[in-house]
């Protein structure tokens, strides 16, 4: 099919449908073997969550026996299905199709159009993936936890791929990867082998794990594992396993004997080690969105807009395909395309990848409007799914007309619940105890109880907050950063709180705010009078000067959720749906607007006593005295639209393995995830959107740690969704996670690492 790309100013072609496009040629050659008789297949397809597999053997799908399920022949083309269970959303639907680097140009059509049929069998709601040996997605891996075997041959090799009871086997298996890995056959020689990586050498009746000197502990357990899930799924558990050290073979000399014996006396050095394979994914800004049609038998794909990406830009009636400048190519079919359009989704991201000439390996997804994956949900700024009900508790930013009623929660259930704790990022009712210390003179100063809550934006501050759980003692330290701070106050701060940290003997989970982004449980701890000073300096010997007129914006609710934040004292600051205070030295105003509640009002009276021992006197919008104008330079227009009903809206967690190889940050998605996916070398990223989290495990390296804040700042600097470089940033410690952070995580074990804890202390 031949391909043009138009740019977004270029008027749209009308679509042709007349006429039958070359995929639809190539879909005949295969009509005859594709009948009804072969759609009885999909009648097998289990609808349950779970695993299945399929090979194209003479242009047929050949169910895959489940002990056979990671592994896949070169020669091969392979589709799954994966049916997951969402908590509360019913049942989603992925389905693959893995392309062996030795098949042949029909089993790759045939296992296509397959996926195709498989996906109108399945209602047209599951995302379609193409999956290349080699550049398989972060997804697909993680159905097989163990690792995918590469093996040789195919089809022509013979069929039955796995008998559990056969012992007739030689081959050597090339163990790469960190995080995912993956096995190649490889010739059984010495000349295969090399310092840096493991190989298995499986002889039927044992498996031997040869350990090069320069591979690591991590790399290690990945290869046992994967040793015994070929020994329990291809032997029936009857199959020896030992493993040499490479560095040390003496220590091993039966094993030896058996490596000897079959790959003969070694001669000569061996090679140094090859370097992994990039990561997964590398994080790509430059994001654009092309609406994609046929017409005269070509391919148009028509530039629609650049990142960041909005959701209107998707029209029903169209198909658009997400590239992220050849990392990943994504196509979005409207439920009101033609079926012609949606038959040919795929093909048509194949053909677009030929045009742009990305690396055939490039990762597809193919997914219908309304069953759209996280990561495509993440190219866009905002994203609402149709039906979605509004959250427990919102929070919003100063200066926006737009903003939702606030939805009272049980605080009490948090601790029940850890997954409300996360979703309110809440990890109790904020009635736990707090220290509050100023940085001054780049030391730790106390600050004075009385004015806890008050916070100047020429400062920085730590707040120690301590509370139980489970009958032990837990802390968050937050470090507030004023919008007005100097660079060596911010770098104090920082270093302080490594002091304070080293004092728990790292028990606080570190939380970075930035003036005027407080999370909400921070905004809770003060008991709704948190007030925030744009400029001075909370210091004795510091003469705060500014006599006039100071105006403070009021949000919120209840306790858990107001602050006040000082706005430039102009009337343009003035919002038709909050409450202000307007203080001077004569006297304190407490304007009301039209749209706000009775709620938001009490909580402004409540915080206009914090913030003045005057007399209030209360104006209502549109009945302000001629002195209320004086006060604040003069009557002008402000925002006075009426409230919008508008909340941001909640994204799904995505977990990654942070890496700063080679000078450039990049990330592998770990998908699925659970608890089991931290790994205690690692550092890794949650993003839950509204917050981001850095675990960091107990044997993660210096360089690693140091570079953790780094990352997370690249992280959102980099996102195609232009995310806010303010977004709280939370540090957490391996043991010590905090309900806000595994309440995102399915059964989570408090005691998975309670032993290696006593271990270490």
């Amino acid at each position: 099919m031949d391909s043009r790309i138009e740019s977004k100013n270029e008027k749209p072609r009308p679509k042709e449908t007349g006429r039958p496009s070359l995929r639809q040629k190539h879909q005949q050659k295969f009509t005859r073997m594709m009948n009804d008789d072969n759609k009885d297949a999909f009648r097998n397809v289990k609808q349950k969550p779970g695993l299945q597999t399929w090979t194209i053997n003479n242009m047929q799908m050949v169910p895959v026996a489940p002990q056979g399920f990671g592994n896949f022949f070169e020669g091969d083309c392979y589709i799954v299905l994966y049916i997951s269970q969402k908590k509360g959303s019913g049942q989603t639907a992925d389905i693959h199709y893995w392309i062996g680097n030795l098949s042949s140009q029909d089993e790759q059509g045939a296992a296509a159009i397959y996926v195709t049929q498989l996906d109108e069998y399945l209602g047209g709601s599951p995302v379609q993936h193409r999956e290349v040996q080699g550049n398989e997605s972060a997804r697909f891996r993680s159905y097989f936890k163990n690792g995918l075997i590469y093996k040789k041959g195919g089809v022509a090799s013979g069929f039955n791929h796995v008998d559990s009871n056969v012992y007739n086997v030689l081959r050597l298996l090339h163990v790469k990867g960190r995080k995912n890995i993956t096995a190649s056959e490889v010739e059984v020689s010495w000349n295969s082998f090399n310092n840096g990586d493991i190989f298995l050498l499986d002889i039927g009746n044992a498996i031997v794990q040869w350990n090069g000197p320069k591979s690591n502990r991590r790399e290690k357990l990945k290869a046992v594992l994967l040793a015994q899930d070929i020994r329990d799924r291809e032997r029936g558990g009857r199959a020896q396993i030992g493993v040499v050290e490479g560095e040390d073979e003496r220590g091993s000399p039966e094993l030896m004997k058996i490596m000897t014996a079959v790959l003969g006396q070694r001669t000569g050095p061996l090679k140094e080690a090859v370097p992994d394979d990039k990561p997964v994914q590398v994080q790509n800004t430059k994001v654009r969105l092309y609406h994609v049609f046929e017409t005269s038998g070509n391919l148009v794909v028509q530039e629609v807009a650049t990142q960041p990406l909005t959701q209107d830009l998707l029209y029903s009636s169209d198909c658009y395909i997400a590239d992220q400048r050849g990392s990943s190519v994504m196509v979005w079919k409207g439920k009101q395309a033609s079926k012609e359009e949606r038959q040919e989704a795929l093909n048509r991201a194949v053909g677009y990848i030929k045009a742009k000439n990305y690396p055939s390996g490039t990762s597809v997804e193919v997914m219908t409007e309304g069953g759209e994956s996280a990561m495509f949900k993440h190219l866009f700024k905002s994203w609402r799914d149709r039906g979605q009900t509004q959250g427990l508790g919102t929070t919003y930013s100063v200066g926006k007309i737009a903003k939702v009623d606030q939805v009272k929660f049980d605080v009490m259930e948090l601790h029940a619940r850890p997954e409300l704790a996360a979703q309110q990022r809440m990890v109790d009712d904020a009635s736990g105890d707090v220290k509050v210390w100023r940085i001054e003179n780049l030391e730790l100063a106390e600050v004075n109880p009385s004015t806890y809550g008050q916070f100047y934006g020429g400062d920085c501050y730590l707040v120690l907050y301590t509370y139980q759980r489970s009958n032990q003692q837990q802390y968050i330290l937050y470090m507030w950063q004023g919008q007005h701070a100097t660079k060596d106050e911010i770098t104090a701060c920082a270093y302080q709180a490594v002091n304070i940290d080293n004092k728990y003997n790292g028990a606080p989970v570190q939380v970075r705010v930035v003036m005027g982004k407080e999370p909400r449980h921070f905004l809770a701890i003060f008991k709704g009078k948190l007030i925030i000073f744009q400029g001075g300096a909370g210091r004795p010997s510091v003469a705060n000067t500014d006599t006039g007129a100071r105006l403070f914006q009021v949000r919120g609710t209840n306790e858990l959720n107001t602050k006040a934040t000082e706005v430039l004292a102009r009337t343009s600051s003035l919002n038709t749906n909050d409450v202000f205070l307007l203080k001077s030295d004569h006297i304190c105003y407490l304007w009301y607007g039209k749209g706000c509640s009775g709620d938001e009002r009490v909580m402004g009276r409540a915080i206009s006593d914090v913030l003045s021992k005057q007399d209030k006197q209360v104006v209502m919008e549109d009945q302000e005295p001629a002195e209320f104008w004086v006060a604040l330079g003069g009557k002008a227009p402000y925002a006075s639209d009426k409230r919008l009903e508008k909340e941001e809206p909640p994204h799904s967690p995505r977990l990654f393995e942070c890496s700063n190889q080679t000078g450039q940050f990049r990330m592998t998605e770990v998908d699925d995830f659970a608890q089991s996916d931290l790994d205690e070398e690692d550092v890794m990223l949650l993003d839950t959107w509204e917050e981001i989290f850095l675990w960091i495990g107990n044997l993660a390296n210096q360089y690693e740690t140091k570079e953790a804040w780094n990352s997370a700042q690249e992280y959102l600097r980099t996102h195609p969704a232009g995310r806010d470089p303010d977004t709280p940033i939370i540090s957490v410690k391996q043991g010590y996670e905090p309900p806000t952070f595994t309440g995102w995580f399915n059964a989570w074990d408090p005691h998975k690492w309670s032993v290696s804890l006593i271990g270490s202390v």
